[in-house]
């Protein structure tokens, strides 16, 4: 820092504390910005700074950016963040809006309770599935409406992406041994090279997108029952310009992270349903281990040491992960298939794909329509057949960049696992079928008690089903698992 940028940051310093002594303001200060809070309301102000990452140097430039951060935080959190206020007065004696030009700029926002972020819920137990579906919910249509990159912009490339990668570990290397940084950064160079085409191909086709950029936990909330994210990345374009599954990456390593696997897949799983982005799977790893030393770079500089270390053994994990395999549910509508793999993809971390949800997008339909409406036949046999070819195109994806795979479909007919089973032995991996089974009486009473699932099975559908199912053969039976009263008892992969 030179001697001028030195005193432009202790005038500024000089400033926010005498605004907060005239406010009667808390103060938070971040590395690159400063938070009053006083009353219901928090301004935010730039820090007059230049950094490799972030040029807040001068007056006009800090101007343009909370502008940028209203704009684009409005997108998640519009209720949250309200408008762009000038600071007026002089250094001993600013106040907020008032006569004369402006000598700073803030973003005003509406203050949130304490225990409202993520990560205060989950260390306090009382971050809950219903929260997380409701993000993987959010994100998802934030997702699917964010501006698309154009083709030519150059943005989310691979030599963007192995500096970015490098920087990270670099940063996080005090969190590390000699042999870890090593082994992280030969796997960052391979998969660089190994993944280069997939992310020119991503770009290409409308998956890099003006997203959020910084979806850590401590950037979710939860207020008045309702989620939202908030301070995305407004100083680097780059940053923010990313490939979706870039940005759903951020809280699912940060869930696995901080002990909540379970929560991590879930969220995964629910944000895949919802936006049908599997094509991204191949670099979803990647996303995961830069991620994580991201944060670990970030404990670094604020000297905290166990959390770096935290993310250092996160990305570690992700990158010395087991090997992929495929389970397919097997059982009549009603019987507790989705029950049961949705529990599998939370224990065991899969990607689970589910026949429900695949047939109606082919369709163009959304999870929870119905049908019937659309006038469109999508149960009859051609449609069927289309559907578990989807499954299964989607499933060597996942398993080909290293995923198990669950895939929650009925599985009656012996061809549909005949093609299941050849889909393993193509992709050299192992397989096991999980039955799902329960009385008549229990199948009826379910069915009758769905309310906005995916699912369309009926009682009809169930009588029909039942006709034409083909038992499993004696050598099915070799490979196959009965699904528990609970199923966590499945943890164990195949």
């Amino acid at each position: 820092m030179s001697d001028a940028e030195a005193d432009a940051l202790a005038q500024a310093t000089c400033l926010v504390q005498a605004l907060a002594a005239r406010l009667g303001a808390s103060l938070i200060e971040t590395h690159i910005s400063w938070v009053l809070l006083v009353g219901d309301r928090a301004y935010k102000l730039k820090k007059p700074v230049r950094l490799p990452f972030v040029d807040y140097s001068t007056l006009q430039a800090r101007r343009h950016c909370c502008e940028e951060e209203l704009r684009l935080n409005r997108r998640l959190a519009p209720s949250l963040y309200l408008d762009v206020v000038a600071i007026t007065g002089s250094a001993d004696a600013p106040a907020i809006g008032g006569a004369g030009p402006a000598i700073e700029w803030a973003v005003r926002m509406r203050r949130f309770p304490e225990g409202a972020l993520f990560s205060e819920r989950l260390r306090d137990r009382r971050l809950c599935e219903s929260e997380v579906d409701a993000c993987a919910a959010l994100l998802a249509g934030f997702h699917r409406e964010a501006p698309v990159a154009r083709a030519d912009s150059g943005f989310a490339g691979a030599t963007q992406r192995a500096a970015r990668a490098a920087a990270a570990l670099a940063g996080a290397s005090a969190a590390a041994s000699t042999d870890e940084v090593a082994l992280l950064a030969r796997w960052l160079r391979a998969q660089a090279q190994r993944l280069a085409p997939h992310w020119a191909e991503r770009l290409r086709g409308g998956h890099v997108r003006e997203c959020h950029g910084d979806l850590h936990l401590s950037n979710l909330i939860v207020v008045d029952g309702d989620v939202s994210a908030f301070d995305g990345i407004e100083f680097d374009p780059a940053l923010r310009w990313i490939d979706v599954i870039d940005d759903i990456a951020f809280p699912v390593m940060d869930l696995r992270a901080r002990g909540r696997g379970d929560l991590a897949f879930r969220l995964l799983n629910a944000w895949l349903d919802a936006t049908g982005e599997h094509s991204g799977l191949p670099g979803l790893r990647h996303a995961l281990v830069y991620r994580a030393l991201v944060r670990a770079q970030v404990e670094c500089l604020r000297g905290r040491e166990a959390s770096a270390r935290r993310y250092v053994e996160a990305a570690l994990r992700w990158v010395r992960h087991g090997p992929p395999w495929l389970a397919f549910m097997h059982g009549l509508p009603g019987s507790g298939k989705s029950f049961v793999s949705q529990a599998m993809l939370q224990t065991q971390g899969t990607i689970r794909l589910r026949s429900d949800v695949e047939r109606k997008r082919l369709f163009g339909l959304p999870a929870t329509a119905d049908s019937r409406a659309s006038g469109q036949d999508i149960y009859g046999e051609e449609a069927t057949k289309r559907t578990y070819d989807r499954l299964f195109s989607l499933a060597r994806t996942a398993l080909d960049a290293g995923w198990p795979v669950v895939l929650d479909a009925a599985f009656l007919r012996r061809h549909e696992r005949e093609a299941a089973v050849a889909l393993a032995r193509q992709a050299r991996v192992p397989w096991r079928i999980v039955h799902c089974e329960a009385t008549d009486e229990v199948l009826r009473t379910r069915l009758r008690q769905r309310r906005g699932d995916a699912s369309e099975a009926d009682e009809g559908t169930l009588a029909l089903l039942q006709g034409v199912q083909e038992p499993l053969s004696e050598d099915e039976w070799l490979r196959t698992e009965l699904a528990p009263a609970t199923p966590g008892a499945l943890a164990n992969t195949p």
